[in-house]
This record gives structure tokens, sequence and C-alpha cells, in this order.
């Protein structure tokens, strides 16, 4: 289980990093089903984009470090919360595919977040 939420982790929280930055660099040509990027308001893009890197971050950097590993659970967390709020934005605008999408991701960091919390924690570092 360890290993499965291992790749879990980093896969979910390079993506959610590059989201993140994504709200940041917003490129010309994103493709159809992120368009709506476009159209956040720049509150939106500052208060997504921190909450994505910093829990992309919370899914990798705690357990690496092993330093504060009760985060990976808690950032976990917080991006279910983000894609529920996600989740809100794309059912106000009636865009089915990214509805079931943030589903579907919340599912799974919230999977990592139970994972790490009951399944297989992880430990800190044994300072004395």
């Amino acid at each position: 289980m360890n290993i499965f939420l291992w790749v879990l982790q980093v896969l979910f929280g390079v993506y959610f990093l590059f989201i993140g930055v994504t709200h940041f660099t917003l490129p010309p040509g994103l493709p159809a089903p992120m368009s709506w990027m476009y159209e956040l308001s720049p509150a939106l893009h500052w208060f997504s984009g921190i909450a994505e890197i910093l829990g992309g971050l919370g899914l990798i950097l705690p357990g690496l470090t092993k330093i504060q590993t009760r985060l990976t659970p808690l950032a976990g967390l917080g991006l279910v919360l983000v894609m529920l709020g996600a989740l809100t934005w794309h059912l106000q605008r009636g865009e089915s595919q990214n509805i079931m999408f943030n589903v579907v991701l919340a599912l799974i960091v919230g999977f990592i977040a139970y994972g790490r919390w009951k399944l297989s924690p992880l430990a800190d570092k044994n300072i004395s």
C-alpha cells in the first residue's frame, strides 16, 4: 500500500503543481477542456493557484523530508476542498465533463489523505 500511495502522491502532486502554476502563467491556446481558466477572476486564479501549488507540495515534500508528515493527509483534504469548489464552478456552467473530472480527482486525493492518515501513515524523522 505504501508504494501505491507514493505513486499516487507523486503523480497527483506534480499534476497539482502544474495546474497551480498554470493559474499564474495562463498561456494562450489552452485545450478546450481547460478554456474555463480564461474566465476565472484574478482572485480565483490566486486562490486556486496557491492552494493547488501548496497541496501538490504537501503531497510530496513531507514524505520525502520526513518532516511534519502529518501535513500530507491535510494536503489531500485541502485538495478535496479545492476540487469541491471547482466542481461547484463547473456545475454552475453546465460543464459535465469537467464535473466528472473534479469528482475523480477529489476521490483520488481523498484516498491519498485517508491512506496516509489510516492505512499507511508516513513517519517523521526521529530527532533525539
